[in-house]
């Protein structure tokens, strides 16, 4: 076990010392997405809008991608999530950033969570679904400003995939727009708006962690709902 904390917490410090050194270009201009507006959708018989983020996990999944470098992070930071999405609608539309490397969209087929049914436009990404994050909930927003807030994180999120970014590997760079990892895409897009989701937690021996936007984080940062199918226990909370 303390083997394995080591190599833990060395790739940590490889990964932050790389972010550390910066990640410089201008972004990439892609055209101004259509179609917003908010919308509603029912996924596992949770209740998600325009905004609102699918949180999942790989404990009982077959994944080759989602969850790798997050369970390295975990010999540290505990918690159940690996992966943040974005759900944007219509229907089942949502943007994430992973098993294909790049900034995507997707459909969700039917109101299920079934992550073989979607593997061909996702990539080698087995997750399970945890539960859905409210980042807007209990902010006293006014109607108003809540719909705006959730049009706009979607067109920031919609425009990362149109324009193709690719995947932060990077993880300490949670600042740049030319690439973005789960819920850096999540922090960004919400970051724009005032809201940060990032709550400085790190990893205690590695200097500079406290940058990184951790999917556990988000979750935890956030009011959320649990899925029925998660497995019993309860998410860390941000100390």
């Amino acid at each position: 076990m303390g083997t394995l904390r080591a190599f833990s917490v060395g790739l940590v410090f490889l990964v932050v010392s790389c972010g550390l050194a910066g990640c410089g270009g201008s972004q990439r201009q892609a055209a101004e997405p259509e179609g917003i507006g908010i919308h509603t959708y029912e996924i596992d018989g949770l209740t998600l809008q325009t905004g609102d983020l699918i949180c999942t996990n790989t404990t009982r999944g077959r994944s080759v991608f989602a969850g790798f470098f997050y369970r390295l992070f975990g010999m540290a930071i505990p918690g159940p999530i690996d992966h943040v999405i974005v759900y944007v609608g219509p229907g089942g539309r949502c943007v994430e950033a992973g098993a294909k490397l790049r900034v995507l969209t997707f459909e969700i087929p039917g109101h299920t969570w079934d992550p073989a049914q979607m593997k061909k436009v996702r990539g080698p990404i087995f997750d399970n679904l945890y539960g859905v994050a409210y980042p807007l909930a209990g902010r006293s927003l006014s109607a108003e400003r809540e719909a705006e807030i959730r049009e706009c994180v979607a067109r920031y999120c919609l425009r990362q995939a149109q324009a193709g970014k690719p995947y932060n590997v990077i993880f300490a760079n949670s600042a740049t727009d030319e690439a973005f990892y789960c819920s850096q895409l999540a922090y960004k897009a919400y970051l724009e708006q005032g809201i940060d989701l990032n709550t400085n937690l790190s990893v205690p021996e590695i200097p500079g962690t406290d940058s990184i936007v951790f999917p556990q984080e988000v979750w935890a940062g956030c009011q959320h709902v649990r899925a029925p199918s998660a497995p019993a226990g309860q998410a860390q909370p941000i100390p």
